[in-house]
């Protein structure tokens, strides 16, 4: 039986390079592009976000999930998706005028209407993409990924450097989409049957929940983008929407990575409820030792950070930062909680769980709006603080888990962070600190910054400190 760590150690580097492509992306395209096309790209995201449902709407998630997985099941969720992603395109061409009207943006009628292929696209290489990842086949996955990932930049970067302005994304959408399909066909290797959805019975109920959850996941993750967009216009919604994603997409990556590394294991374990919590434990564990130290350090370094990667007419991102930072650890903790429930067959627990966190979060963005993109950071932050607290404790009772196993876990990456954060900002207030530059403080901080955390960490928590080496690339031990 394939390892978590061993399936961890390629989904890694998979995010490693995503992170880094989005990181260049961010270098490159912000020196492109203008605030306004930012804005449209937040716009137009609401709705591209909707396109990643097709891959994991909950039939995916089946057929990982499923103990004995028949070709009727397998080929009912290949022509379900299909016939589910050829009505969103034909929907989507149709909408794009009104969705337009209610950003009140024509701009992003064209953009919506050239997108539209992309829900086609992904539906057609959903299921081989599950096949892959339920035997563990991660080394394929990541490569397919790391290629297109790659791929998808170049042409991003070539269509923007050509003017095409917001255009430029979803070239190198469609692209990336059309290259993705094709190689996950490869890899699978598995042909669908004929069209018939009476397999679909047998795992309704599961993928039902999966998709109602999704649903309300994706509605209350892009609400803040409709609600800025409308309320407060183009240009600060591009600062808000390119705060979020610097660092709120690493972190949530970071634990969207950890659930796809566990998710096969445990549901292959799915009876064994002393090693279901020992993976998610353990999973916890390298989550927490990496978020906490890395959000700490960009809040105490986002000014800096800001300056070196987006330039100076950016600089209004560091505010929104202050307050997105905390909000990317507690979202890195709570959002693993999604495969325990899955591999445990709560669904419908997960379901009523994800309407309450959106019904937070909504209202969080129409309250904080009155106080422009800041307090909309805020009230946000205060919203997943509260969501998180009944999603942790629930979870932690289906694994038959006390509270204080998830304190252990947080204890340690949460002072040594807070150490961390006091010394530098002693640091910084050194004179030839302070006056040397942007980017030779952002260097020196973050690497004085992580000998300190690490050196801490591995004196105050030796053990914790082995199963983040575990995943390193070269050991062979790990959680299995």
């Amino acid at each position: 039986m394939d390892s978590a760590a061993s399936n961890a150690r390629w989904i890694a580097l998979s995010q490693a390079t995503r992170i880094g492509l989005q990181l260049a992306s961010v270098v490159v395209l912000a020196r492109l592009l203008t605030h306004a096309d930012y804005g449209l790209l937040a716009m137009i995201s609401v709705v591209t976000n909707f396109a990643n449902l097709l891959r994991d709407m909950g039939t995916s998630a089946a057929v990982v999930q499923k103990a004995e997985l028949s070709d009727e099941i397998t080929d009912s969720v290949f022509w379900f998706n299909v016939l589910v992603g050829t009505v969103l395109m034909l929907a989507l061409l149709l909408l794009a005028g009104p969705i337009a009207a209610a950003f009140r943006t024509p701009e992003v009628e064209p953009l919506l209407q050239l997108l539209a292929p992309v829900f086609l696209l992904t539906s057609l290489g959903a299921v081989h993409r599950a096949l892959l990842e339920r035997v563990s086949a991660f080394r394929s996955v990541v490569g397919i990924e790391i290629g297109n990932g790659v791929f998808s930049l170049v042409v991003t970067v070539a269509a923007a450097w050509m003017g095409a302005g917001a255009y430029s994304w979803v070239i190198g959408m469609l692209a990336a989409a059309l290259l993705a399909t094709l190689q996950f066909w490869r890899a699978s290797r598995w042909v669908p049957g004929r069209p018939h959805l009476a397999g679909m019975r047998h795992i309704m109920r599961f993928s039902g929940n999966i998709t109602g959850f999704n649903f309300i996941n994706y509605f209350s993750r892009n609400a803040d983008g409709f609600i800025v967009g409308r309320q407060l216009g183009a240009e600060p919604l591009g600062i808000y929407s390119s705060a979020y994603k610097i660092m709120l997409f690493p972190v949530q990556n970071m634990a969207w990575a950890a659930n796809r590394a566990l998710y096969p294991v445990m549901s292959r374990r799915q009876d064994d409820l002393p090693a279901l919590a020992s993976l998610y434990l353990r999973s916890l564990s390298v989550i927490a030792a990496v978020s906490a130290p890395l959000m700490t350090g960009v809040f105490v370094l986002r000014e800096p950070f800001v300056l070196v990667m987006m330039g100076e007419k950016w600089l209004a991102v560091a505010d929104v930062l202050k307050w997105l930072a905390p909000v990317g650890f507690v979202q890195s903790i709570a959002s693993t909680t999604g495969p325990v429930f899955m591999v445990r067959d709560r669904t419908g627990l997960l379901l009523r769980l994800g309407a309450l966190g959106a019904g937070l979060q909504v209202g969080a963005f129409l309250l904080g709006v009155h106080w422009g993109i800041a307090g909309v950071a805020v009230c946000y932050f205060a919203a997943n603080l509260i969501n998180a607290v009944p999603v942790l404790a629930l979870a932690l009772r289906q694994l038959d888990t006390r509270p204080s196993a998830l304190l252990d876990v947080l204890q340690a990456p949460l002072l040594c962070s807070g150490l961390m954060a006091a010394f530098l900002a002693l640091l910084r207030g050194i004179p030839a600190v302070a006056t040397a530059g942007p980017l030779a403080e952002l260097v020196f901080c973050t690497v004085a910054g992580a000998i300190v955390y690490g050196t801490l960490f591995f004196l105050l928590a030796p053990d914790k400190g082995r199963i983040v080496l575990s995943l390193m690339p070269g050991r062979r031990k790990g959680a299995r």
